[in-house]
């Protein structure tokens, strides 16, 4: 993994809210090396101790409603490229032409969905998606093209690496679909509530990336899917929400 020259960076990406996570993670190129090999071995080895739970997962999505075993999206991982994410299909077949959130009572949910949900086995494919160098372990969320587009110039920040499989704010916002419950507009709630608070975690990662805090996350991460609980550890007083600035260049007519 590394660190293109900030030239090659897209130019939406080359302004001074972006350049500071640029010169931190431009010194630790042995550690994102590092990062990139141990991505390759961790997923290898899952992908084999778990490809039995992973038979049994697509048996029982075939048997349970008409469609495919895996849901593929667009999303948007490290400079902006775009890739189709596998995640184990939890909804009836074309629920993304719907709403791009997921509210805890969906239903488009199905019923073998929603024990998959529960545990967060649908995420376990995305072990492909590290191999093939698209998403890291650890980091960001890739989000869809929807809500990149409401990036602001700091949350721009988090295209610097690739997106992740897990993340502080994926174990912080692991219920995210129930804040959102009853919203009017819950894509409106997501970008303007939800996204900038976990972009505060993102990019605080970002600016403390190391090898040991990511170990620290997937601890975290398996800890949170066998059912503990997570409290949010913003620091009182501190910045609301990083990168909460309203505008982002080249971000006109940018989807509500």
């Amino acid at each position: 993994m590394k660190i293109v020259r900030w030239e090659r960076l897209p130019c939406e990406m080359q302004t001074e809210a972006v350049r500071k996570y640029y010169e931190i993670l431009k010194k630790k190129r042995v550690s994102l090396w590092l990062k990139r090999a141990f991505d390759l071995f961790a997923s290898l080895i899952a992908l084999v101790l778990f490809s039995p739970v992973f038979l049994v997962l697509a048996v029982a999505i075939k048997l349970d409603s008409p469609g495919p075993v895996f849901f593929r999206q667009e999303r948007v991982t490290q400079y902006g490229k775009r890739f189709r994410i596998h995640k184990f299909r939890t909804m009836v077949q074309n629920a993304d032409k719907g709403s791009q959130v997921t509210l805890d009572g969906d239903d488009r949910i199905t019923r073998v969905g929603r024990a998959i949900r529960a545990c967060r086995l649908d995420e376990t494919a995305q072990l492909l998606d590290v191999i093939r160098g698209k998403l890291t372990l650890v980091g960001t969320r890739p989000e869809s093209p929807h809500y990149t587009a409401a990036y602001t110039k700091e949350m721009m920040a988090t295209l610097l690496l690739p997106a992740g499989v897990t993340g502080l704010a994926s174990i912080y916002y692991k219920d995210e679909a129930k804040l959102l419950d009853g919203a009017e507009d819950p894509d409106r709630v997501y970008i303007e509530k939800i996204l900038p608070g976990k972009m505060y975690y993102n990019l605080r990662e970002l600016e403390n990336f190391s090898l040991f805090r990511e170990l620290r996350v997937l601890f975290m991460t398996v800890f949170a899917m066998l059912g503990k609980k997570y409290t949010e550890s913003r620091p009182s007083g501190g910045k609301e929400n990083a990168g909460e600035e309203k505008t982002r260049e080249g971000s006109d007519g940018r989807q509500p």
